[in-house]
Formats: structure tokens, C-alpha cells, sequence
């Protein structure tokens, strides 16, 4: 069966307020892909495709996880994530609106900020909202087409666009995907007759056990 596994990276650089500080994994980051890929291991599932993408935190996820008997991960730029921090930096200088400093005051930005970027009204983005939607969408469609279980490291952005075009949501759903959207989460979509059907969203298994609830993370 022909089903995607898209893998959110494990916990960045929690501290960092722009795109290079944040684009790597901290410890407990790294261990929790480690956990990730010892699960796989031990339920005997297999991914004959890997994909990740190219940011550095999704291909540390990738190693960490490291699945035996694998083939390395195909690099593939179209599952990288959304220059958040450049756009809500350009957003707050033209229209002063402040970076959000918690995880309740994203949950208000993140729609307002979403629906600027799509209406244009962000200038100089590093792409357009537009181009964010449909690179996703073909990176999606064209792993559908292939052979076989495929899993790809990505980030909640993609995640939640993933989510975005297989329920239709709106820009406020949407982004409400992109936070539930928890460190080195699975999600999985089985493609039907050209469509995708979502059959799990979000799912930790490898930190389900009482000693690892501390390492749930979204942020």
C-alpha cells in the first residue's frame, strides 16, 4: 500500500527569533527522533521510500531517526517549511504588528498573519503564499505516484498546508493545524483515486509511555 508518512523534525532551537538560529535540533530534539526510529524498529514497519527535506533540523530528524536498512533520505527542497520568522519580521515592520512571544498569543497571530500573506499584503516574502500551497501540493502528489510506504521528514508548516488541502480548511484551520502539531509527530495520508484520504494526524507512539510525556513538545 502506497501511503505517506509525513514526519514533523524533532524540537529546534526554542530560543532563536530568526530562521538560521532556529534551524537546529536540541538535545532533547535529537532524542526524540532517536525514540522515533527505535519504535519503527521494533513494529517492523517499513518505509521503502524516505524523503526529507533540506532544512538542516529536518535532516538531523532524519539521521536520528535512523531507520536500519534504509537507503538515505531523497533531499527534496519542497518539503521545507515557511520562513516564519522572516515573514512575522516583515509583518510587524510594515504593519506593526508584534511577534508573538507564547504559544496563546500565536494561536492569534498566525491566522491574521496567514491571511496577509496570502492577500499580498506582506511585501518582499521570501515566496508567496500561493507558491507555498503548490510546491507542497506537488511534493505530495508526486510521492503518492510512486511505489510503496513513504515517509518524509518535514515541519508543521507543510503539515498543516498537508492538512489544509486534503479538508479544505480555512486560513484559521490551517493554522490551527500548524500548532497542534507536535515535535517528531506521525501523520499519514493514503492516496485514493487521485485524492488523498487523511487516516491518522498527529500521533506519538514512541512517547505515549509515562516516562516520556515530558518530551511531548510543540514548540
Amino acid at each position: 500500500m502506497s501511503h505517506i508518512t509525513l514526519v514533523r523534525h524533532g524540537q529546534a532551537n526554542t530560543e532563536a527569533r530568526d530562521e538560521t538560529s532556529y534551524d537546529r535540533l536540541s538535545d532533547l530534539g535529537t532524542q526524540q527522533a532517536r525514540w522515533l526510529g527505535e519504535h519503527i524498529a521494533r513494529s517492523g514497519e517499513h518505509f521503502p521510500r524516505l524523503y526529507c527535506g533540506s532544512l538542516t533540523r529536518q535532516r538531523q530528524t532524519a539521521a536520528a531517526i535512523s531507520l536500519a536498512n534504509h537507503a538515505d533520505p531523497v533531499i527534496d527542497p519542497r518539503f521545507d517549511e515557511m520562513e516564519f520568522f522572516t515573514l512575522a519580521a516583515l509583518y510587524r515592520d510594515q504593519h506593526n504588528v508584534p511577534i508573538p512571544e507564547d504559544r496563546e498569543d500565536f494561536a492569534d497571530h498566525l491566522p491574521r498573519l496567514f491571511a496577509a500573506w496570502q492577500a499580498g499584503e506582506i511585501e518582499g516574502p521570501p515566496e508567496s503564499f500561493d507558491r507555498f500551497e503548490t510546491r507542497v501540493r506537488d511534493g505530495i502528489e508526486d510521492i503518492g505516484k510512486g511505489d510503496g510506504r513513504a515517509m518524509v521528514v518535514t515541519s508543521a508548516g507543510v503539515i498543516g498546508m498537508a492538512m489544509r488541502l486534503t479538508l479544505g480548511l480555512d486560513l484559521i484551520g490551517f493554522a490551527r493545524a500548524c500548532l497542534a502539531v507536535e515535535n517528531t509527530s506521525l501523520s499519514r495520508w493514503l492516496p485514493l483515486r487521485g485524492s488523498l484520504a487523511l487516516t491518522q494526524f498527529n500521533a506519538l507512539p514512541h512517547l505515549e509511555d509515562a516516562e516520556r510525556q515530558f518530551a511531548r513538545t510543540h514548540l
